[in-house]
């Protein structure tokens, strides 16, 4: 969410965790204010040029309300659709852009027992075989799947688009634990049959992107396999010909954060943070480079976050 010393107020106490991480907190628990920055949007469009910064005037803390000071919060490509009008989950307007980032506690109402004012807090709204294809992995969920792969000893081909820094986002890649990195232009030639001839067919592909990228996922999984897609940056459709669901028995599959949470309580989102925060403390997994930006910059954040072949996070900071 982004709003500098932004106090947001929540109903959902219990969906805030993050109890005895203010001992690693690099700024103390502020005073409560009852002014707070956000950044705004009040129509859809271009996230440069509706978005604005705006000071709002937040209500007392009382009952079951905690009031949260965002520390940082990161600029997905879902926050992006979102303001542009183009996501499966719209809020009303005027909102707030952004669902993620990392805050801190600075009052609770006199029923929040979960939390406590100085904690960090974050907002809590089978069988694979040994192979995973994935495309955009050169984003941050494909670093994550990267990373998460290897420790799960699963191994990853990555596919990514055609740039003029290629090798050098190869060897970063690989050094997270790819195994081999591959351009959508690759992909597509007759010569991968020879690739995989070499290999199992991988039995899991990843596409957030869609089009003809999804297609050629497709195309390389084994028969049985399962396709889970996630993201449509392409804003083209997902293609399956008949021959690959009736003889390949190839499965289709959507994930989207928002439902998976609706679908799970609070503990089991518990769980899957803590073993995420697991593989950080082992050193397994490691953020994606990010650019820290001062929310009052926020439209260079933006239109960076916009820009092809920028696999740089960008990140509002707050504090």
């Amino acid at each position: 969410m982004w709003g500098r010393g932004a106090l947001l107020r929540t109903r959902t106490p219990s969906l805030a965790w993050g109890r005895g991480w203010s001992a690693a907190a690099p700024c103390s628990a502020p005073a409560e204010s009852s002014r707070v920055r956000a950044l705004i949007y009040g129509h859809h469009g271009d996230p440069a040029k509706v978005v604005e910064l705006k000071n709002l005037e937040l209500a007392a803390v009382g009952g079951s309300d905690v009031h949260v000071k965002m520390l940082a919060a990161p600029i997905n490509p879902s926050d992006i659709n979102m303001i542009q009008g183009n996501y499966g989950l719209l809020p009303k307007l005027p909102a707030v852009g952004g669902n993620e980032g990392v805050g801190q506690v600075v009052a609770v109402g006199g029923s929040v027992t979960g939390v406590k004012p100085g904690d960090w807090v974050i907002p809590a709204n089978a069988g694979l075989g040994d192979w995973v294809i994935q495309n955009a992995s050169n984003s941050g969920v494909g670093q994550a799947v990267i990373q998460i792969a290897a420790a799960l000893g699963l191994r990853t081909i990555n596919v990514v688009r055609d740039r003029p820094d290629l090798q050098e986002l190869t060897d970063r890649l690989k050094s997270l634990g790819a195994e081999h990195v591959l351009t959508e232009e690759e992909l597509r030639k007759h010569e991968m049959k020879n690739f995989f001839k070499d290999m199992p067919q991988p039995r899991l592909a990843l596409n957030c992107v869609g089009g003809k990228s999804s297609t050629e996922l497709l195309r390389h999984l084994a028969p049985g396999g399962t396709m889970v897609t996630y993201g449509g940056m392409a804003k083209q459709p997902v293609i399956a010909s008949v021959s690959q669901l009736i003889f390949k028995d190839l499965k289709l599959r959507g994930f989207w954060l928002s439902q998976w949470k609706k679908d799970h309580s609070p503990a089991q989102f518990k769980e899957l943070i803590l073993t995420l925060c697991g593989l950080i403390g082992r050193g397994q997994l490691t953020a994606p480079a990010c650019s820290e930006v001062p929310l009052q910059d926020y439209e260079r954040a933006l239109e960076a976050s916009m820009q092809p072949f920028v696999s740089s996070k960008q990140i509002l900071t707050m504090c």
